[in-house]
């Protein structure tokens, strides 16, 4: 693997901004911006799959790829994985979760990103054709899940059903927005049972809105649920595990990329690296807590410590079936309950990558064990 540029050259280039995605948009010719940002637009000449070349057996040399995988960057330098990626270049951006990759596409300032289930399905719905090269799990989703609703101090709710009539956080185009609806319709309710206030998931947004009662309810993810109850439960602030899976963790690029036979090798070749990562996270959780947690996002061990435990063990499968019937569930939910045209799951997915990031992950857990 090469690196082109110096580490402070990387890091500007990874410092990628909403303002310049934006400018790229504004940039579009009038059509091309409404289909970018109508809700109700779907993908204009999608590349089917059939169109697309076998995966090359190698990477072409001068190949370049871009990623948005801030946490699997770090995996690959604490266990030596990036001499997996010789022979091609990677640069790594620092830039994650749906809102940010989706522009930074559009921009052509990325090639991969990491994100959940909800923002393949938004940019697709948004004009952006895109595709799924991997796919992780949790083995124990119900018991170990990303998200918790976060109840508010003195709000009433001590079930999924005493959510009627509350105030609920909602970001629509994000994976917690999605959950809320799934929420709702598990406790029978709708929309209209409740009244859902648009807010960004950023930070600690969700978790200072059910402290100031700006909200009764939100989906609280990661440590933001051990640190809300330590410093509300004292005053009536509380957790419900909702009892579904919210534990998608998926890698997504751009269609066009994928038809670049060079990029999409590159992409198979990192797809591998990534499933290789999964499983030696899983395996040295000792490294992990004090290489990334502790001295990479700056947490405490403690916090730290909680995330591992809270995540249990890990499922990279080799066949799509399943989670592409588990998304389908969640389109058709979204598409109704937010007036989208419907899509078709599979259409998401390129399955010429199906068994790659599995293939690698079982692999190295065998490994491992030898």
């Amino acid at each position: 693997m090469s690196f082109p540029a110096s580490p402070s050259q990387l890091s500007h280039r990874a410092a990628f901004t909403r303002r310049r995605a934006l400018g790229a948009l504004l940039a579009l010719p009038a059509a091309g911006l409404l289909a970018a940002c109508s809700g109700a637009a779907t993908a204009v000449g999608r590349i089917s799959q059939g169109a697309l070349e076998p995966l090359a057996a190698g990477v072409p040399a001068g190949t370049a790829i871009k990623v948005g995988d801030p946490s699997i960057k770090v995996a690959l330098e604490l266990s030596g994985l990036l001499k997996d990626l010789d022979g091609f270049t990677v640069e790594f951006a620092n830039i994650s979760g749906g809102p940010q990759t989706t522009e930074a596409f559009r921009a052509n300032a990325l090639d991969v990103g990491s994100v959940a289930d909800i923002p393949p399905i938004h940019a697709t719905w948004t004009g952006l054709d895109v595709r799924i090269i991997a796919a992780g799990y949790r083995q124990d989703a119900v018991n170990h899940p990303i998200y918790e609703l976060g109840v508010a101090p003195g709000a009433g709710v001590a079930k999924l059903e005493d959510l009627r009539g509350r105030k609920i956080a909602y970001s629509p185009g994000q994976a917690q927005g999605a959950l809320v609806l799934r929420i709702l319709d598990k406790a029978g309710l709708r929309q209209e049972d409740v009244k859902l206030v648009e807010l960004p998931s950023t930070g600690d947004a969700y978790a200072t809105a059910l402290a100031s009662r700006q909200v009764d309810a939100a989906p609280l993810g990661g440590v933001q649920i051990k640190r809300y109850l330590a410093k509300y439960k004292a005053d009536g602030g509380s957790t419900i595990r909702h009892g579904l899976r919210d534990d998608p963790s998926l890698l997504y690029s751009p269609a066009k990329v994928l038809a670049d036979p060079a990029k999409a090798a590159a992409l198979a070749a990192y797809a591998k690296v990534w499933g290789k990562a999964q499983r030696w996270i899983e395996d040295h959780p000792a490294e992990w807590l004090d290489g990334y947690y502790v001295k990479d996002q700056g947490l405490s061990r403690q916090d730290g410590q909680y995330l591992i435990d809270a995540t249990g063990r890990r499922d990279l499968p080799t066949s799509w079936t399943e989670a592409i019937a588990r998304h389908q569930d969640t389109i058709d939910l979204l598409s109704r309950e937010q007036k989208k045209p419907q899509l078709q799951a599979v259409d998401l997915y390129d399955t010429r990558f199906e068994a790659i990031a599995g293939d690698a992950f079982a692999s190295a857990g065998k490994a491992g064990a030898a």
